[in-house]
């Protein structure tokens, strides 16, 4: 432990230290169920993008044109910008920091062991699957119910290829749709001015910037590192850059095409404008086409964002002494698995302002986990010089986005306020 007190890394390569094991063996850390059936350890890197991409890459996105709404053009798109950098860049720090400590021989597979570990028993974050449960929004129950059984996460691999490529579908015809509508001679006044009204318009500006860092949020790096095979050094970094490829395309196409298309008349959620009172300015086909492909992706969405409560669920219910299929196991994975689902569905149909409900989940959920820990996280564990640049960007960043999510949490409720004189439990949006 003294040799890792002198380590100065880099950002993004930081000094060797001894090489990882090439094995890992489950019964060195005695796992609990959760850590050895849903957290299985056999992906490669290209998976680690496939489970990385769908965690980001979500219909969220389509709430993206909403968000400039509140910011312009500039502030939309340098918000944009700077979110995805600050987040890839935060994403590797923490894949470094969990890379370090397994070298040391202590691999943590969840954030709330992260939290225990190097912040010394800090209060832990084991209600986050219910916040990215929300995601689960306007889907399939039964699909939802069938998917939500597959074993572990390493098992949705090929569920979120598939995922990927949706994710590409419909965000392509997002942004050829908006582009159509706002050629065409039914297209809406573009207006692009921001709200004249200092208060609301301030409350706005925070509440787009927790709507966009929702969209960027992950919140689960932990778990997705915890399924790649060892040694695990590098993969990350590699699985980061699938993701944020098809990030900079879909997030960055849909929230130009749609902002373009609609201005300040953005919808939570863009497709709601290829409609006027209920007649779609799209053809009907490709309409029911998106809103397929967006469904479907949604789905797979949903069961990333599951692993965290299944794997505190089987952790709790599972025996890890008895085999994964075993009826031991498989019985109380099937009913706390299925009235999970059936909750997170319930509460997701219940809140019709998803836009809202982006922001507040940005404010109090992903800011922390994406944007300020992840920093804190690897000033502790390396302990860079005070008199860095390294040192003081973390820190800066911490800092910001800190202040950033307590107004942005304020504004988020604040929105959600004020929207509800108008929406109802259950509304069919």
């Amino acid at each position: 432990m003294e040799q890792s007190s002198n380590l100065k890394p880099s950002p993004l390569f930081p000094t060797p230290s001894p090489p990882e094991p090439s094995a890992f063996d489950p019964q060195s850390q005695n796992l609990d169920a959760g850590a050895l059936f849903v957290l299985e350890s056999k992906g490669s890197w290209v998976h680690c993008g496939y489970h990385l991409t769908t965690s980001i890459v979500a219909p969220a996105l389509l709430s993206l044109p909403f968000a400039l709404a509140f910011l312009g053009w500039v502030g939309g798109v340098l918000c944009l910008i700077i979110e995805a950098l600050v987040t890839f860049y935060s994403y590797n720090l923490l894949s470094l920091v969990l890379e370090h400590h397994a070298q040391q021989g202590l691999r943590l597979l969840r954030f709330r062991e992260m939290a225990e570990h190097i912040l010394v028993h800090l209060p832990t974050v084991k209600t986050k699957w219910l916040h990215e449960s929300l995601r689960v929004h306007n889907i399939s129950g039964l699909l939802m119910l069938i998917l939500a059984q597959i074993p572990s996460f390493h098992s949705l691999r090929h569920i979120n290829l598939v995922s990927l490529i949706l994710a590409l579908g419909y965000s392509a015809c997002a942004t050829a749709g908006a582009i159509y509508i706002g050629s065409s001679s039914k297209a809406p006044r573009k207006d692009y001015s921001l709200s004249s009204d200092g208060s609301n318009r301030l409350f706005g500006i925070f509440n787009a910037i927790a709507i966009i860092a929702t969209t960027y949020g992950n919140g689960i790096i932990p778990e997705i590192q915890a399924t790649l095979a060892p040694p695990v050094k590098g993969k990350m970094f590699k699985g980061l850059c699938i993701c944020y490829a098809v990030v900079i395309t879909t997030f960055f196409s849909v929230a130009i095409s749609g902002y373009w298309a609609f201005g300040n008349q953005a919808s939570s959620t863009v497709l709601s404008n290829f409609l006027i009172d209920g007649k779609p300015l799209v053809p009907k086909w490709f309409l029911l086409m998106t809103n397929v492909f967006a469904l479907l992706q949604v789905s797979a969405v949903g069961v990333v964002y599951l692993q965290p409560m299944n794997e505190v669920l089987e952790a709790k219910f599972g025996d890890p002494k008895s085999k994964q299929f075993s009826p031991r196991n498989v019985v109380p994975r099937l009913v706390c698995r299925s009235l999970g689902v059936v909750i997170a569905t319930t509460i997701a149909a219940m809140l019709p302002f998803f836009g809202d409900i982006n922001a507040v989940i940005g404010a109090f959920g992903f800011m922390p986990l994406d944007f300020i820990l992840p920093m804190v996280f690897y000033n502790i564990t390396f302990k860079p010089s005070k008199r860095s640049l390294l040192f003081w960007g973390n820190t800066t960043i911490a800092i910001v986005f800190t202040v950033l999510g307590v107004i942005g949490a304020v504004s988020a409720v604040r929105q959600i306020v004020l929207d509800a004189k108008t929406f109802r439990l259950f509304a069919n949006v």
